[in-house]
């Protein structure tokens, strides 16, 4: 399931009393999902790490009263008088299978020993899959049967969305256009590999160390060694910022890319800079300019980053002439 039916789902499942278990690879934003879906509802999220829990630790600790044990339940779990929220069980099938256990109870009847769960406090977990390579225990079919299952996968036009409305470096958002595969790798014998996080965290290093020449030997311990290698050719074949500024200054006159990532590399730039007007200006120009399928992809990438785009009229005579492109 792609990140954009995922969050459709968890908001839909929001309403209801059945907890949903969110699978996949490391690195993929299951947790910042659960988090946006939250922040959407205006939700607070307890985010509770099974893998760190001993067994006990849901059950609190015994105080005497009146000659009876009373159990007095953790600070972490959710109060009565709290308002409704999330609380994520993040990284449960890392946790032993007594502590696995020890949920069994607070999954399915919301509750643990004399601790009730409040109303309208929603339980969603997450966790890797045993082919990930990742630190995982066995779930048991009594604790698995809890759930609604979803398997989370990374999808490149999803990332694209979102990198694009978060900021992130245009290298980066132009590279995996040209580069879709290299969205998410397989772990290998590397420390690194290639994960919607570590291109996230790519784009920070990019723009903490001034660009990719300041950075060029932390890349391959970013994404690995190979894709750093064609992230740095494709670095060298991109278009400078002087070539894109001086195409936004004339976008009718100056010559334009003839690579395939230089092009790239100029419609994520103007998709990154689509707040300023001189760039939606330019942006319009170019989509008559520019190859058709090129042309959809910056007109789609303007959209998500300044919907008033839509209203520019080189947009809507882009649109009537190339209605099928888009379409598809």
């Amino acid at each position: 399931m792609k990140p954009s039916r995922l969050k459709s789902v968890l908001e839909s499942l929001l309403t209801q009393r059945w907890p949903a278990f969110v699978w996949g690879p490391p690195g993929i934003g299951k947790s910042a999902i659960v988090r946006s879906v939250a922040a959407t509802a205006g939700l607070p999220v307890i985010d509770l790490r099974a893998s760190l829990l001993d067994p006990t630790d849901l059950r609190g600790i015994p105080v005497v009263k009146a000659g009876r044990a009373e159990w007095c339940p953790p600070s972490f779990l959710p109060r009565p008088a709290d308002p409704p929220g999330v609380l994520f069980l993040d990284e449960i099938n890392a946790a032993p299978p007594l502590v696995q256990a020890s949920l069994y109870q607070l999954v399915l009847d919301r509750r643990v020993g004399e601790y009730v769960l409040p109303q309208g406090w929603w339980i969603v977990a997450a966790g890797n899959r045993q082919q990930d390579r990742a630190v995982t225990f066995r779930m048991s079919s009594a604790l698995a049967n809890r759930f609604v299952h979803i398997t989370l996968e990374p999808d490149v036009d999803d990332w694209r969305t979102w990198a694009i409305a978060t900021g992130l470096d245009p290298l980066v958002v132009s590279f995996i256009g040209f580069r879709p595969a290299l969205l998410r790798q397989e772990p290998g014998q590397e420390a690194a590999y290639a994960t919607p996080r570590s291109w996230e965290m790519l784009s920070d290093v990019l723009r903490g160390f001034g660009g990719p020449k300041g950075c060029a030997d932390l890349v391959p311990g970013i994404v690995g060694e190979g894709t750093a290698r064609e992230f740095a050719s494709f670095v060298k074949q991109a278009a400078s910022t002087a070539q894109i500024d001086a195409i936004v200054a004339d976008p009718e006159g100056r010559s334009l890319p003839q690579s395939l990532d230089g092009i790239y590399v100029l419609t994520s730039w103007l998709a990154h800079n689509a707040g300023k007007d001189e760039v939606a200006r330019a942006a319009a120009v170019l989509l008559a300019r520019l190859p058709p399928e090129f042309a959809v992809v910056l007109a789609r990438d303007m959209l998500r980053a300044r919907p008033a785009f839509a209203r520019d009229a080189a947009y809507r005579d882009f649109m009537k002439r190339h209605a099928a492109l888009i379409a598809r």
